[in-house]
């Protein structure tokens, strides 16, 4: 496949095989057995790689997919609002508040405005670009609409779980305690470690369409 040929089409269960070796793309699950194509990422030591969702480059049906699956899971909740990580995450964010019959969603940002409070902000680190100090920011005017609120937080992938747990600690400060924590991928397990460190009651909390493992260089060069 070429690049941008990823991420455009649900295919049918069963039409990868999931067990590996595997290539070029790992084929996630949805919970009806439905299929979508990830393509394979090595990380910097050579002998692992994980499955990459980029959620604004996933054609509109995937997005619609992954959003109705994710709403079936939150809807039960019953959520007030929906709140979106920057800046893959407010794609999923905006889809889910629709489904969910909202007729706005609340997003967080990394763009500081002149009349942003440094107070409601926190740093925010990324998986994806881990060279760039950030701070992650609540526009002051969309307090009322979260405050004594229920609250889900939403992102694309959950992965280290920096930038998860970077928005629920901006949640803290304005004294919200969320639901729901909502995701399109759970990237492997490492989140575990930082959600548990931050808040225990956090990771239970966890809502993720798709679960995609680390996976592991073979011998014949194929990943496991």
């Amino acid at each position: 496949m070429q690049p941008h040929e990823f991420w455009q089409e649900v295919h049918a269960p069963a039409s990868f095989p999931d067990d590996g070796p595997f290539e070029t793309f790992y084929p996630a699950r949805f919970a009806d057995g439905r299929q979508l194509r990830l393509p394979i990422r090595p990380l910097p030591d050579g002998r692992h790689a994980l499955a990459s969702l980029i959620i604004n480059q996933a054609g509109f049906a995937v997005v619609e997919a992954l959003a109705k699956d994710l709403t079936e899971r939150i809807a039960p909740l019953q959520p007030d609002v929906v709140v979106g990580l920057p800046t893959l995450g407010l794609t999923l964010a905006a889809a889910l508040a629709r489904h969910l019959g909202h007729t706005r969603y609340v997003p967080l940002g990394t763009s500081r405005k002149f009349w942003y409070e440094e107070t409601l902000s926190v740093p925010l680190t990324s998986i994806t670009t881990p060279e760039q100090a950030k701070r992650l920011y609540v526009d002051p005017r969309m307090l009322p609409l979260i405050e004594g609120r229920r609250v889900v937080l939403v992102d694309d992938v959950i992965s280290s779980g920096s930038s998860i747990v970077a928005g629920l600690r901006l949640l803290d400060t304005v004294g919200v305690a969320p639901v729901a924590i909502g995701a399109a991928m759970l990237q492997s397990t490492r989140w575990h470690t930082a959600l548990d460190a931050a808040d225990p009651a956090w990771r239970p909390l966890v809502h993720g369409v798709l679960e995609t493992p680390m996976l592991t260089k073979g011998t014949d060069g194929r990943w496991q």
